[in-house]
């Protein structure tokens, strides 16, 4: 496979990933602002949103207040925001169409759709009676994405370079929204109805509220909040599940191409084993932030190591 068409698919797959996990986190958002006089929480909903979408010093440098309405336009339709996601749609359709004749139908139709339907509704997305259904089509959309392409792609190089794309971009959504949300889980402020809520929206924007109830069958704790997230393979956007697939997608591809390994196959090996091996106990005492923020960054050094060794060699 050339060079180009393996760095359009995989970046199709990143940002169509990014435009549901943003959706996600906007939903949580909205319900826990929501809540918030009830619970007297301090938690500002929504600069933990820009925090958790890597949005915020590109927000910072706007001047605007973090104002619901403000955060909304910037995540939903700012085109000056690259990771928007009116944004992510618009990169993805366009490096779909860059390498149309590796897509089956259903999965251009679902990217083409969806850039047009977008287009449509963009005016009005953000209206605050528009804004619940507008972030419930985005993730069907996501979904339906996913869907087409799990369903109908060659199992070949095609395939593996939009699902690598799709597991990085899932990895790093996790990692963010726990960093955004660890003082709810570790610390002083991990305590009262305010944590208990903020556990709850974490779940929620994962779609993990029920899988953490059939894993654990006990009251929801913040130490197994993490652990669900981080080390459960069983859950499809832990760290440990995503970076696994990261890894055998990286070998697959290997095989198929000649054997030859680079560093990124070692990085990927190296993340894996730590995830696999590693305990809730030990990243907790030793600190979940600097853990988060030490995953996030190796999850970015993998991902330009990839794009070194196979999409710009």
């Amino acid at each position: 496979m050339l060079s180009r068409t393996a760095d359009s698919l995989y970046w199709m797959g990143r940002y169509t990933e990014r435009a549901g996990n943003l959706a996600r986190g906007m939903q949580v958002a909205l319900r826990m602002a929501g809540l918030g006089h009830s619970l007297r929480g301090d938690v500002d909903e929504w600069h933990s949103l820009l925090v958790a979408a890597g949005a915020e010093p590109g927000f910072r440098a706007t001047g605007r207040a973090a104002t619901a309405e403000a955060v909304v336009h910037w995540l939903a339709l700012d085109t000056d925001n690259p990771s928007s996601i009116a944004a992510c749609i618009e990169q993805a359709r366009r490096n779909g169409r860059a390498v149309r004749t590796a897509l089956t139908v259903d999965m251009w139709e679902a990217l083409n759709d969806t850039w047009r339907e977008m287009r449509a509704q963009a005016a009005t997305a953000t209206d605050a009676d528009r804004l619940p259904a507008f972030l419930d089509w985005v993730r069907s959309r996501t979904m339906l994405f996913n869907g087409a392409a799990a369903d109908t792609m060659l199992r070949n190089d095609g395939w593996r370079f939009v699902h690598l794309g799709v597991m990085l971009e899932r990895a790093d959504n996790t990692a963010r929204l726990l960093d955004a949300k660890h003082t709810a889980l570790s610390g002083p402020g991990s305590e009262g109805t305010s944590a208990y809520a903020q556990w709850q929206a974490l779940l929620r924007s994962v779609s993990a509220l029920r899988a953490y109830q059939w894993v654990y069958h006990t009251r929801m704790q913040p130490k197994l909040v993490a652990d669900l997230l981080i080390y459960r393979q069983e859950l499809p956007r832990s760290l440990l599940s995503c970076h696994r697939r990261v890894e055998q997608v990286l070998d697959r591809i290997a095989e198929a191409n000649g054997g030859g390994r680079g560093e990124c196959h070692r990085l990927a090996g190296e993340i894996h084993a730590s995830l696999r091996y590693g305990r809730i106990e030990e990243t907790l005492e030793s600190g979940l932030h600097a853990f988060l923020t030490r995953k996030i960054e190796r999850n970015a050094e993998l991902g330009q190591r990839i794009g070194e060794f196979y999409l710009h060699p």
